[in-house]
C-alpha cells in the first residue's frame, strides 16, 4: 500500500471535529455536580430554616462570592486543560482573587475583633464536620468532571485532575451553603477553602490514574 492509499482509507468515513465539544461536556458536568450536591444537602443535612431571610442580606451572597469565584477560575483553566498540550490559562487570577479577597477579608474581621472572640470567629460551631461534608457533597461533580475530561485530551493529567477537583469542590461548597449556619468571614478562609482543597488533591493525584489515554 502506497501513501496516497493509506492516507485516504485513513480518512474514508472522518467527521469533523465538533469545536463545542469540550463546552457542551463540560456543561452537563457543571449541571450535574450541582443539581448532586444540591439533592444531597437537601437529603442529608437539611436546607437551614432561615434561608429566605438570611439569602436578603449582602454577607450571604459574599459567602457564595468565593465558590463561584474558584468555580469560574477552575473551569476556565480545565476546559483549556482537557486540550492537549494546553496551559491553564488565565483561570488561575480567578481563583487568586477569590482567595485573596477571604483571606484579606478573615484577616481584617480578626483584627477588628476583641482578642477573646478570635477562636470562635475561625472555628464557628462547625468545624470539625464542614470540610469532610464539603468533600462528600463533591463527589457527584467529581465523578461528572472526570466523565467530560475522560471525554477529551488532556495531557497535563495531575494539573486536569487537580482543576476539576476543584470545580467540584467549589460545586459542593456552594450547594452546601443552603445548609451551613456559619456567616463570618474567617470561618470561609479556613474550612470552605480546606473541604476544596481536598477534592483538590484528590483530584491531582487521580488525574494521572483516570484520564491517561
Amino acid at each position: 500500500m502506497n501513501t496516497d492509499d493509506l492516507i485516504s482509507m485513513l480518512a474514508t468515513g472522518a467527521a469533523p471535529v465538533d469545536r463545542w465539544a469540550p463546552a457542551k461536556r463540560f456543561s452537563i458536568a457543571v449541571l450535574a455536580g450541582i443539581l448532586g450536591a444540591t439533592l444531597l444537602v437537601t437529603v442529608i443535612f437539611g436546607v437551614r430554616p432561615d434561608l429566605l431571610q438570611v439569602a436578603a442580606t449582602p454577607i450571604f451572597w459574599a459567602k457564595l462570592a468565593l465558590p463561584s469565584g474558584l468555580m469560574v477560575g477552575a473551569l476556565m483553566m480545565v476546559t483549556r486543560l482537557a486540550r492537549p498540550g494546553m496551559s491553564g490559562g488565565s483561570g488561575s487570577l480567578f481563583i487568586v482573587a477569590a482567595l485573596a479577597a477571604v483571606f484579606l477579608g478573615g484577616i481584617y474581621v480578626l483584627a477588628m475583633a476583641a482578642p477573646d472572640t478570635r477562636v470562635a470567629l475561625v472555628l464557628g460551631r462547625t468545624w470539625r464536620v464542614c470540610a469532610i461534608n464539603i468533600t462528600l457533597l463533591s463527589i457527584p461533580g467529581f465523578i461528572a468532571v472526570f466523565w467530560a475530561l475522560r471525554g477529551l485530551a488532556p495531557t497535563r493529567l495531575r494539573m486536569a485532575g487537580a482543576c476539576g477537583g476543584l470545580l467540584a469542590g467549589s460545586l459542593a461548597t456552594l450547594a452546601y451553603c443552603l445548609h451551613c449556619p456559619e456567616m463570618e468571614v474567617p470561618f470561609w478562609g479556613a474550612w470552605y477553602v480546606l473541604g476544596m482543597a481536598l477534592p483538590t488533591i484528590i483530584g491531582s493525584q487521580l488525574g494521572p490514574r483516570w484520564l491517561r489515554w
